[in-house]
C-alpha cells in the first residue's frame, strides 16, 4: 500500500524540482538532497524581498502593491511548507532572526494599493553566505578553523604546482593542485577540463578529485606519498615479484577502467601513475593527471596537433590520431618499469619480457588490441621470472 506520507513529501520536493535558483543559493543547501532546491527557492526569494523593504523603509516608506502581494504569497508558501513537512514528522530549522522579519512584515503588507512601511521599522540583517534553513536531525556542524594552513610544494609540471596540506577539519592530508600563473585561455580550459573528468569518476585506481576554486584556478584531491618512479625506485631491491604484479594489475584495472569510459589518457608515464601507501605495506595504484585526455565519444577534442606525453609511440603521425594502440605502447614501458626498476625496455626472454615486447611492437596490428587482453596476459604471470631483466 502506497505510503501517503511519502506521496506528499514526493510532491513538495517535485513542485520545486524545476524552479529557477540561481546557484548563488543551492550550493548553501548543497547538503539537503530532498529539499535543498526548495530551502534555496525560499532563501532566495526572502532575500529579494528584504532587500527590497530595507531599501523602502530609508527612502519612500512605501512598498510597492504587486511586490506585497508576492511576499504575502510567499509567506504563506513557507509556512504551509514548514507545517507539511512538520506533520511528516521532519524538524526543519527556520533561523530566528528571518522567520520573525517574515512574521513582522505580514502585521503591515497590505493586499492592495501597496503598503506603509512602519516608522518604527527596524532595518533586516540580510543572510547570504549562511542557510536559513536546515534540518537538524540529518545534519552535522563541521568546524571551520580559521587557522591559515602552509602550503608544501610536492611537484611542478608545465602548467600546474602541486602542494600537499593537512585539513585541521578533518586531520587528513590532501594534495591541491594549482594552475600556474599566465596561462593562455585553452590550457586554463585544459586545467579545468581535467577537473571535469576526474570528477566524473569513480574506481579505486583512479585519483579523486573534491573541490574547484574559480578565484584561484586549482581543486583539491586525494593525497599520494608517491609517483610510482620514487616508489618503487626506493624499493627496487627488495620488491617482491608478487608485489610488482599486483601493482601491473591495479595499474592496468585503472587504464581498463577509463577505456571503458570511452576515455584515452595519452600522457601514461611513472610520474603520472601515483601510490598511495598504508601502515601494513599494502598500497594503492592511482591513475592521474589528465590534463591530456581525449573523449572518444566527442566529435570535437580541443587538443594540438603536436606531439605531447611524456612517452610518446614512434609510430604516431598525429596527436589527434592517438588511438588505444599508441596507448598499448606507452602502458608497455610502465609495465617495464614496474618488472625491473630500469627505465629501458625489458628485452629479455621471460614471461614479463615477452608482454611488453608485445605492447611495444613496431608494428601496431602485434601490439594487444585492448587492456583488457593485456590483463589476461599479466594474471597469467604466476612466478618469479628468471634472472634475465631481473631488478636492478
Amino acid at each position: 500500500m502506497t505510503d501517503p506520507i511519502e506521496l506528499m513529501l514526493a510532491d513538495l520536493s517535485q513542485r520545486y524540482a524545476e524552479m529557477n535558483v540561481s546557484n548563488a543559493f543551492l550550493r548553501l543547501y548543497e547538503s539537503g538532497a530532498r529539499f535543498g532546491r526548495a530551502f534555496a527557492s525560499f532563501h532566495e526569494r526572502l532575500n529579494g524581498h528584504f532587500e527590497a523593504i530595507n531599501d523602502r523603509a530609508r527612502t519612500t516608506k512605501h512598498y510597492w502593491a504587486e511586490n506585497s502581494r508576492e511576499m504575502l504569497a510567499l509567506t504563506r508558501e513557507v509556512n504551509d511548507f514548514l507545517h507539511s513537512v512538520k506533520q511528516a514528522g521532519i524538524e526543519v530549522h527556520f533561523t530566528q532572526s528571518y522567520a520573525a522579519a517574515m512574521s513582522g512584515c505580514q502585521s503591515w503588507l497590505a493586499h492592495s494599493g501597496g503598503s506603509a512601511v512602519p516608522d518604527d521599522f527596524e532595518q533586516i540583517e540580510i543572510i547570504k553566505y549562511a542557510p536559513v534553513f536546515s534540518c537538524p536531525g540529518t545534519e552535522i556542524r563541521l568546524k571551520k578553523s580559521a587557522e591559515r594552513i602552509q602550503l608544501q610544494l610536492i611537484g611542478e609540471g608545465s602548467y600546474a604546482k602541486v602542494f600537499s596540506f593537512t585539513d585541521t577539519d578533518y586531520g587528513i592530508k590532501f594534495a591541491l593542485k594549482r594552475a600556474k600563473d599566465g596561462l593562455d585561455e585553452r590550457d586554463i580550459y585544459r586545467f579545468r577540463k581535467e577537473f571535469e573528468i576526474l570528477k566524473e569518476l569513480s574506481f579505486p585506481y583512479v585519483l579523486q578529485v573534491f573541490q574547484f576554486d574559480e578565484n584561484r584556478n586549482e581543486y583539491k584531491m586525494e593525497f599520494c606519498e608517491f609517483t610510482l618512479r620514487n616508489y618503487i625506485k626506493r624499493r627496487n631491491s627488495r620488491l617482491a615479484f608478487s608485489s610488482r604484479k599486483r601493482i601491473a594489475l591495479q595499474f592496468l584495472y585503472g587504464v581498463n577502467y577509463i577505456h571503458g569510459k570511452n576515455l584515452l589518457h595519452r600522457d601514461v608515464s611513472l610520474q603520472n601513475v601515483l601510490v598511495k601507501t598504508f601502515d601494513d605495506g599494502a598500497v594503492l595504484v592511482k591513475l592521474s593527471d589528465f590534463g591530456l585526455v581525449k573523449d572518444r565519444n566527442s566529435e570535437y577534442t580541443r587538443t594540438r596537433t603536436e606531439m605531447r606525453g611524456t612517452i610518446r609511440d614512434p609510430l604516431l603521425a598525429s596527436f589527434k590520431e592517438y588511438d588505444v594502440c599508441n596507448e598499448i605502447y606507452a602502458i608497455g614501458w610502465v609495465l617495464s618499469y614496474i618488472f625491473t626498476g630500469r627505465e629501458a625496455l625489458m628485452s629479455g626472454a621471460n614471461a614479463p619480457s615477452q608482454i611488453v615486447r608485445k605492447c611495444t611492437a613496431h608494428d601496431v596490428a602485434e601490439r594487444y588490441q585492448s587492456v583488457r587482453e593485456l590483463i589476461a596476459a599479466v594474471e597469467k604471470l604466476e612466478a618469479a621470472p628468471t634472472n634475465t631483466d631481473a631488478p636492478a
